[in-house]
């Protein structure tokens, strides 16, 4: 389960204006493809270079996103796909990561721009916070795993 913290990534999201719109809808404004670098940290210490594309779609009313990333380094990669539903300001969904057949649960909370995620699988948890402003977002994510974490800029192209 060296990856599994980057599905988190499936909590990606984005605040509009009002905030009763962004809990309504916090993944408005989001739809589109985002890419991006950064480092990611692995079991022992080891950091490599990361470059990461996301595909969003968001529904009609800006609360369900499907999300379809894909990450690689010299000598890692991951695909995730993501399933994510806003309620109140609530996150919940599903994730998989293909590569390495894991899937699992996600769930957070959204408010003024910034998120907090939770994913979990059997026998993992990552946590994610996220900060998206106009086209573009910071992610970090921490996991105690193989996978220890990420730190990723993402811009919408």
């Amino acid at each position: 389960m060296q990856l599994v913290g980057s599905t988190v990534f499936g909590a990606a999201l984005m605040v509009s204006g009002s905030a009763a719109f962004a809990q309504s809808a916090p993944f408005a404004g989001m739809a589109g493809v985002w890419s991006g670098t950064g480092t990611i940290s692995l079991d022992g210490g080891a950091q490599e270079r990361i470059r990461c594309k996301a595909t969003y779609a968001v529904s009609s009313e800006g609360n369900g996103l499907n999300q379809a990333l894909l990450c690689a380094s010299d000598s890692y990669k991951f695909e995730l796909k993501s399933d994510v539903l806003a309620k109140g300001g609530t996150l919940t969904g599903r994730w998989a990561e293909t590569t390495r057949n894991v899937s699992g649960s996600l769930e957070g909370n959204a408010g003024n721009g910034k998120f907090n995620v939770i994913v979990s699988a059997p026998a993992f948890t990552a946590k994610l916070t996220m900060t998206t402003t106009g086209n573009k977002q910071n992610v970090a994510i921490t996991s105690e795993g193989a996978f220890k974490g990420a730190n990723i800029a993402l811009n919408r192209s």
